[in-house]
């Protein structure tokens, strides 16, 4: 053992597996070390991975040998007393797949493993104290999850230093399948909310269409995000991702006693509820939020800009996105006019013009449509390509237009006279039928998320296709 070393990081060959030299100060006493100390090893590279249990695994005997096991945790090992060979294998799925990295490790030196990449070691000497720290607790769900892979699979070529036919090892450890009959580590699960509103059904198309594994769906008849019941019973070490689409969104209705409680509940309760089980086990936090936590004083928002909402609904969302903002993991996607699969704007201007009704749609009221296929992939680009955390303005690129504008649009594609549609004003709407006032600039500034590298796409093109999609039924 080597003391009075510098702390200092090595990288090794599997992505993420973090070799790290500890100081050590010894005297005629013994010695003292610092085994794991968060902002100084941050520094250096590791995970801040919030462990929640720590593990000691004594051996009393010159080799004894554990593994392989990959398990759904990160884990930082040590060695208390004695010294270890230790054999790691990436079963993660991917490129490094199979991937070896052994080393030896006494007092002096500490390994970071992260969740999925199989672990086992070798006693060197009689009485070795291996010691781990782990970031999810054990339960049987979790156990379910372990990759095992042979001691011995000739393909892994680790060299142990006492020949394992003299080793002391577990009957399940001698028998565990060989590499190539290995099933690779699933990716933590990703749970999406809402699944069954328009944005919800397109990020479950996106899932599907990309053959996306570990992902469940539920709607409130599965999962009230409200009822802090319905939380105690999911085992949330297993997840890695939560997509809120579920919300309040009947915004005249919110201005309503009954419908200004619902309002709350879901879009502020439920959000806090799910910030706090994301801030606890370390989950992002994939949310939607709103243009209506705006004024619409401002010609076009950005993410910066502070709260003004002018209903009920719009409120609501304000608390939820403050909620959301402690989250440390977290996307919020702001959008604007969604439209997607199901009842909307457009396809109520369709309806009018098929039925060669009059229509009318305010004309002091401007923004962008959404498509929620094209925030379906915005999410997905945050998440894959691992942008900064935070706020994301997301709605379709392209011209500013009015709620009339794109009446006009929807008309003329219908074949119908667009001159039955009657230029209103959206105040004037909400004085007289005591509904919600929205804001007057829905616009919203792209360039943050362009900057992460995604491209919005041209709100009036998305229309086009949609137009043709839907009226062709």
């Amino acid at each position: 053992m080597e003391f009075e070393k510098e702390l200092k990081v090595t990288h090794t060959n599997i992505p993420g597996l973090l070799v790290f030299e500890l100081p050590v100060h010894g005297d005629n006493r013994g010695w003292f070390k610092e085994n794991w100390q968060r902002a100084k090893m941050a520094a250096l590279g590791l995970p801040d991975f919030g462990p929640v249990q720590n593990n000691i695994s004594f051996n009393a005997m010159r080799g004894v040998t554990r593994g392989i096991h990959a398990e759904p945790w990160d884990k930082y090992i040590s060695v208390a007393t004695g010294e270890i060979f230790g054999a790691w294998v990436d079963l993660r799925p991917g490129d490094t797949f199979g991937e070896v990295y052994t080393t030896r490790l006494d007092p002096s030196r500490a390994i970071f493993v992260p969740r999925g990449v199989g672990n086992s070691f070798q006693a060197l000497e009689d009485k070795t104290a291996y010691t781990y720290l782990v970031n999810a607790h054990w339960s049987l769900e979790q156990k379910k999850t372990y990759t095992f892979v042979n001691l011995s699979d000739p393909a892994l070529n680790i060299q142990w230093p006492i020949p394992l036919d003299r080793c002391e090892l577990s009957e399940a450890d001698l028998h565990h399948p060989l590499l190539k009959d290995a099933k690779p580590m699933e990716p933590r699960r990703t749970m999406v909310l809402g699944c069954n509103g328009k944005l919800g059904r397109a990020i479950r198309a996106y899932a599907e269409a990309h053959n996306l594994r570990g992902f469940e769906f539920h709607d409130a008849d599965t999962f009230d995000i409200a009822d802090t019941t319905a939380y105690e019973s999911i085992d949330w070490d297993m997840y890695g991702t939560i997509i809120n689409a579920a919300a309040y969104t009947a915004v005249d209705a919110a201005e309503t006693p009954e419908g200004r409680k619902n309002a709350w509940r879901v879009n502020v309760e439920g959000v806090r509820n799910l910030s706090k089980v994301c801030v606890e086990h370390k989950i992002t936090l994939v949310h939607i939020s709103s243009d209506y936590v705006f004024d619409g004083t401002q010609a076009c928002h950005t993410e910066e800009e502070e709260f003004a909402p002018l209903s009920v609904y719009g409120q609501t969302k304000a608390a939820g996105d403050a909620l959301v903002a402690n989250v440390p993991k977290h996307y919020l996607l702001r959008s604007s006019w969604v439209i997607g699969d199901g009842n909307n704007f457009v396809t109520r201007m369709i309806k009018l013009a098929q039925n060669n009704e009059k229509a009318e749609a305010p004309s002091d009221q401007v923004g962008r449509l959404t498509f929620t296929e094209d925030m379906a992939n915005a999410i997905f680009h945050l998440l894959n390509s691992h942008a900064a955390y935070g706020t994301y303005n997301m709605t379709g690129s392209g011209r500013i237009a009015s709620w009339y504008d794109i009446a006009q649009i929807v008309f003329k594609a219908a074949g119908a006279d667009p001159s039955r549609i009657i230029a209103n004003s959206a105040d004037e709407y909400a004085r007289k039928n005591n509904a919600a006032f929205r804001p007057h600039s829905c616009a919203m500034n792209l360039d943050k998320l362009e900057s992460a590298g995604y491209r919005p796409a041209n709100w009036e093109e998305s229309l086009s296709r949609y137009l043709a999609k839907e009226l062709a039924k």
